[in-house]
């Protein structure tokens, strides 16, 4: 480490907490090295100040955290024919980030989104500040500049735990609502989908639950904002996997939404089930089976949450399992966004470049810290598609480490993949329209005076 911050010594300076930047060629020389430190120095103090370091030298070049609301406000007027990606990263963040961003300037693309779930902040060891790090820095390495789109995705309510105890539940949710907020995600999904009571006799009953603590969730967040930022809110009506939304649940859960809230803004867009299971349904030999959307609940949706609310529209959960051909629909429709996850990390494990003793150790790994997840009647492949999320978490280092021999071919499928993306959900020269509608706003943060030695 000492090496790392005496060559930065050079190119960036501290005082007063605030960050300058010397030289921006040597600093981007350096990041690989610089964000290795932050991830994994052995003192969590030190880690979480080189995080934020990492982070103000990106602003200072120019990658901003930025809120995406100004965007989804036009395309509440407008519909700007794309469905913006939020693309969930689990391992190899600072790669895969470099990844999407190489693709971006390329394909002069500013409408995508990064973002990482309640549970996969648990169990891929990544709290928010990493993750914006990891992020942030790969903006620098690969010079992209503009508004930076990273999202809290999912900060779901569990349902067993809120019925045993409501205040412990959304407490948990507040706090990490402030440390997503303090990380600088300025975009949030609240899912409280999970608490509708489909016992009740109307829609406006089974959503209230719902609606009601999305709306305290929503002031709570608003009431987190730094000046300039309005934080893009998403809100969810049906439980993915569960039974398709219909345009009618979502109108009794707007207007719930906005006499519970009353003043302030409200939700930017919303989450519905089409068909999807996260992660995708997969079959005995571990293969996946096909899924059928439902495009025509999406278009409905999205067209009478335009029309009818002023949000940017439906928003589309467990696709990154779809087949190629399916990705296409989502701009026909109306779709104003995408959540992508599962996808990236079946390319991540089913390279034929990733060593085999290496998928070996991982797998091994998980049976015999996952055993108890595993479901009566599944198979070992079934168990291990559903749980090979966690092996990247605990063996974060080992990761990081493969050889550049091993990740360069896993990360030119993914560059091959995001780049099928980016032209089916039309976000390329998307760039225009964000620096149009977007604003960034550089948030100023401490950084300690002594953090380079």
């Amino acid at each position: 480490m000492a090496d790392v911050l005496s060559k930065l010594k050079g190119c960036v300076s501290v005082a007063g907490g605030k960050v300058q930047v010397k030289d921006a060629d040597a600093v981007r020389g350096l990041m690989d090295e610089l964000i290795n430190e932050a991830v994994f120095n052995t003192d969590e103090e030190k880690r979480k100040s080189l995080q934020r370091l990492v982070i103000e030298i990106a602003k200072k070049m120019g990658a901003v955290p930025s809120s995406i609301q100004s965007l989804y406000e036009e395309m509440g007027k407008s519909y700007p024919g794309f469905s913006v990606p939020a693309i969930n990263i689990r391992g190899l963040t600072y790669d895969v980030s470099r990844v999407i961003f190489r693709k971006a300037l390329e394909k002069n693309a500013g409408a995508f989104i990064f973002e990482i779930a309640r549970s996969e902040i648990g169990y891929t060891k990544q709290r928010p500040v990493e993750y914006a790090a990891c992020v942030l820095a790969a903006a620098v390495k690969e010079g992209f500049s503009g508004p930076v789109f990273i999202q809290g995705d999912h900060f779901q309510l569990v349902r067993k735990n809120y019925l045993s105890g409501p205040d412990l539940e959304k407490n948990y949710i507040k706090g990490l609502i402030k440390e997503a907020i303090e990380s600088e995600f300025y975009n949030i999904d609240i899912d409280s989908s999970t608490l509708v009571d489909l016992e009740k006799p109307t829609l406006k009953e089974q959503q209230r639950p719902n609606f009601e603590i999305a709306a305290e969730l929503t002031a709570y967040i608003r009431s987190l904002e730094p000046a300039g930022i309005t934080v893009s809110v998403g809100g969810e009506i049906g439980e993915i996997g569960g039974k398709n939304s219909t345009p009618d649940e979502m109108r009794a859960y707007l207007d719930g939404f906005k006499e519970t809230m009353k003043t302030g803004k409200g939700v930017s867009k919303l989450s519905v089930q089409t068909g999807t299971a996260h992660g995708g349904v997969v079959l005995p030999d571990g293969t996946l089976a096909k899924v059928k959307i439902d495009f025509e609940t999406l278009r409905q949706i999205s067209e009478a949450a335009r029309k009818e609310y002023g949000l940017s529209g439906a928003v589309q959960h467990g696709a990154s399992t779809l087949p190629d051909e399916a990705f296409h629909m989502f701009p026909e429709t109306g779709t104003s966004e995408v959540h992508l996850a599962t996808g990236f990390q079946n390319i991540i494990y089913d390279n034929p470049s990733l060593p085999a003793s290496f998928r070996d150790e991982v797998y091994a790994y998980l049976k015999q810290e996952c055993a108890k997840e595993k479901k009566e009647g599944q198979t070992e492949e079934q168990f291990l598609y559903s749980t090979r999320k966690k092996g990247f978490g605990p063996l974060k280092k080992k990761w990081w480490d493969l050889p550049s021999n091993v990740k360069a071919p896993i990360m030119k499928e993914l560059e091959d993949k995001f780049d099928l993306l980016f032209r089916e959900l039309r976000v390329v020269n998307s760039k225009d329209i964000v620096n149009r509608t977007v604003k960034p706003v550089a948030v100023g943060k401490s950084v300690p005076d002594d953090i380079l030695g």
